[in-house]
Parts: C-alpha cells; structure tokens; sequence
C-alpha cells in the first residue's frame, strides 16, 4: 500500500504546463461480437481513413470466444481480437498499453506512442455478475489510469439480457459500481475517478412498442419516436445511480438482433426486437474539494512540502475547467455482419490541462549497438517516483505492438554499470541484441507503476559483422531476430 501512496502522489511533482489547455482525441468501440472470430479488415471500425486521428482507442469487445482451451491459449498469446487490433494499429504508430480479459469481456487500451510515457498508475479490475457472481460470462471489467495527471476510468459492461429485466441491470451496474476498488489512495473506487467512461453491451431493450411500429420507424429513420420507450432511458429517471451519465442521442438505427452477414433484423423464429442494447455513455465528476482533488494533483507521500504546496494550488485552480468531454461522434457500423450485434462507435474530444510535459526517466542508447560488442543504455531519473529493483529496459523494435513485445529487456538494478548524481549505465549483453539490426528504441518500464516512463529516441542497431560474414539468413537467426523481422 505504501509503494501505491507513492504511485498515486507522485503526479504532484510535475506541474509545468499546467496554465494550457490540449485537446485529445479519444476513439471508442463497443462490440459483441458473438463468439465470432474477427473480419479480416477493421479499418472502418477505426475510422483509419478520417483526417481526425485519434489520440487513444479504447476498445471494449463482449462474448469473445472463451471455450476452455482456446481461453487458456488466449491468456498466454493473446486472442485473435487483439492481434487484429494490434496489427492493424501498430504500423500507425500506437502501442498497446493495457488490457483485462474476463471470459467474454475484453477491454484494450490503445495510445500513440508520444503519450506512453505520461499514461500511469495503471490498474485493471472485474466483477462477475453471472450465476450469482461465480460466473464471469457477464459483469464488467475496468481499467482506471492517470492521463497527464487526470484520472480516467473505463468500464466495460455486458448486462444481464431480456427485456423483462432491466432493474436488474440496474442492481449489476451498482453491484460493480460498488465491488471494483482499486489500491489508491484518492480514487479507490470508479466514480471517484475525474471521467468515468460507461460502455458495452448494457442489453437495455426498448419497451411497450410492437414490432411494426418499431420496424416502421427504424425503415422510415424516426429514431426519436423510439427514445421514450428505451429502458436504459427511462431508468435514468429512476435510478439516481444512471443520472450523472451523459449519452449523445440515439440517431442510428438499433444495433440488436441481426441475421448473420446482414443487415435485417431477426428472422428466426424468436423473432427478437430490435434494440440499443450496445451503449457508450460517460460522466465527468463534479466539482470536488482540493482535500478529494484526483491523483493527478495530489501530494506525495515522502515528497517536499514544496511540492505538497504546489499541488494544492494546482488542483485550486479553475478545476471545473481542467477537464471537459465533448463528443463528436456516437453511431453503429452497418458494414460487420459476423455477429448479431453491430458495433458502437464514439468519438470525443478531451481538452485539459497537462498536469506535466516531462516524462519520469530520460533514456538513451549510448554509442553503436551491434551484436558484435556488448552495449550500454543509460538512464537520468528527472522526477522522483517509486522505483524498484524490478523495473528493467527493453528493447523494442520501432513500431512495436504493445509494453510486452520487447526484443530483450535488462534489469536496471542487477545490470547496473556506474552512477553519479544524474547518470546512470546499465549494461546489455551482446548475446541479447539481434544480428540482424533494425531502427529500434529503448523504454523504461517501472514495476511499481505498471508502465513505460521514459522512451528513447530511435536508434541504429547495426547489422552484425559476423552474420554477415558467416553469410546468415533469416532461417538460421535465432528467436530475438525473428522479432525484429516480422
């Protein structure tokens, strides 16, 4: 508990920047996908092609094939889901920073590579609400992280089905409101988290109408007619739980039940009203005191009351404008015929106030690297944070997928070389770097915060002078130069 009171107030100790507002994009999916394996080609989904790129995806699947087996592979290779968004977003300059899995429910957190080292305190947490709790085919998974010192917080839902019981998606909704707790000081649970981000498929059906009526207005696009009768609407009225949630309006046609590889509503014999059961609703916290002021602006346990001070004026300052949501964007994708469902998008604008512009760690490659020679990383920590003997450097390829698609990694403490008061060298084997080169780039991951904190700038590593006089291939290369060339 110490290291995380450490973890959550060290965003305190950087507060450059903090008199600017940014604006960043954030794209969101929500999608049940049925126990589908994924389409060949997502781009549409992403939005690749719009001249608005995003700053962050953030992608929350429900139903992904969890069968015994496959699921266990899964949670050592990673699902075919996430391999399609990664190799899709990978090549665009994103890295995978987190994701939790819970049998069907799936939540991935996607950024451009110049936010990696300002996205921290990382934590992911889950509820099941199946089978009285014991089954994890529905509930919700969270991941709750500081972004430039804001915290955010995404939940990812798939609510109990039918159209008979949507108080009891209510009572799942705030039994997973209540039972996700996080190991922080300042924001232990989910709504105390300065956005909150509420998503996936909340099965909420639409009540009262009959089936005509219903296919008449979705034909003739009169969505508006529809809005009174959607449950999750009219039990905002009821439930005060529901109320502080924003959602853009329902202008797309319901994303529930399709015929598979098409776009006609149910024709099976069950014959199931459409619905909107796939939702993205977000809530920004109200004006809180400076003593219940988020980790972003927070004091440090162990800090200077210097820092402590800063702070306190940090989060004094125009809060109410530190951090405002618009959304740009809330639709479905008609063009996805492999499950039932069609996916949800929305986009938003987050305009805030960096609470930082300096990363943790400064790293580097010193001199030429190549597997002919051992090489040298060096390291300069500019902010004080909690570091560990178990955080170490990788190696990564430039373009790499995610924080764990490392060529090779060194401990930063047990491959330590010299120090003085800024400088620090961490030796790397020779036998580690791969004989084949590539434009690669260093990172510093911090064990006790869960993520990269400094990156360096892209490097050379050059071919080895062996394998080329050896004449090697990519065949005779061992598993490190496999990396580096896929």
């Amino acid at each position: 508990m110490e290291q995380e009171v450490l973890s959550d107030s060290l965003e305190a100790m950087s507060l450059d920047g903090r008199s600017d507002m940014h604006t960043f994009r954030l794209h969101m999916v929500t999608w049940n996908v049925a126990t589908a394996e994924p389409p060949d080609d997502v781009s549409s989904l992403l939005k690749l092609h719009s001249p608005k790129t995003p700053d962050l995806y953030v992608i929350g699947l429900q139903e992904v094939r969890a069968a015994p087996l496959k699921f266990v592979t899964d949670l050592a290779f990673d699902d075919s889901w996430s391999h399609l968004f990664m190799n899709t977003l990978a090549p665009r300059g994103y890295v995978k920073v987190s994701s939790i899995r819970m049998q069907g429910l799936l939540l991935i957190f996607f950024t451009r590579l110049e936010h990696v080292p300002f996205i921290r305190n990382i934590q992911v947490s889950y509820t099941r609400t199946g089978m009285f709790g014991y089954w994890g085919n529905k509930g919700g998974v969270s991941m709750r992280l500081s972004f430039y010192g804001h915290m955010l917080c995404f939940l990812n839902c798939h609510l109990a089905a039918h159209m008979n019981y949507a108080s009891q998606r209510v009572d799942e909704f705030e039994y997973i409101l209540d039972n996700q707790t996080f190991n922080s000081k300042d924001t232990p649970n989910i709504l105390d988290h300065k956005v909150v981000f509420w998503f996936g498929d909340l099965n909420f059906r639409i009540a009262d109408h009959g089936m005509h009526f219903l296919r008449s207005c979705i034909t003739s696009q009169r969505f508006n007619l529809l809005w009174s009768k959607d449950q999750l609407t009219m039990m905002k009225q009821q439930a005060a739980s529901l109320q502080e949630f924003e959602e853009g309006p329902l202008d797309f046609q319901p994303t529930y039940k399709f015929d598979l590889h098409s776009d006609n509503y149910d024709s099976s014999g069950k014959k199931r009203k459409p619905a909107w059961t796939d939702r993205i609703l977000w809530r920004v916290k109200a004006k809180a005191s400076p003593a219940t002021e988020d980790e972003g602006k927070d004091s440090e346990a162990g800090s200077s009351e210097k820092a402590q001070q800063q702070a306190s004026v940090a989060g004094e300052e125009d809060e109410e404008l530190s951090l405002k949501v618009k959304q740009d964007l809330y639709t479905s994708n008609m063009e996805y015929g492999v499950s039932d469902h069609k996916p949800v998008i929305g986009t938003f604008h987050l305009e805030l106030k960096k609470m930082y512009n300096t990363p943790l760690v400064q790293v580097s490659a010193e001199g030429d690297w190549s597997a002919d020679f051992d090489a040298m990383a060096t390291y300069t920590i500019l902010q004080p944070f909690p570091s560990s003997a178990w955080d170490w450097i990788g190696l990564y390829k430039v373009g790499f997928k995610s924080t764990m698609d490392y060529i090779t990694y060194t401990w930063v403490k047990d491959d330590q070389v010299s120090l003085n008061d800024e400088l620090v060298q961490v030796y790397v084997s020779k036998d580690e770097i791969p004989v084949l080169g590539g434009e690669c780039i260093l990172c510093y991951f911090s064990s006790n915060l869960q993520c990269i904190v400094g990156i360096s700038e892209p490097f050379k590593v050059q071919e080895s002078r062996v394998a080329i006089e050896e004449g090697l291939v990519p065949e005779n290369v061992n598993g490190l130069d496999q990396a580096v060339l896929s």
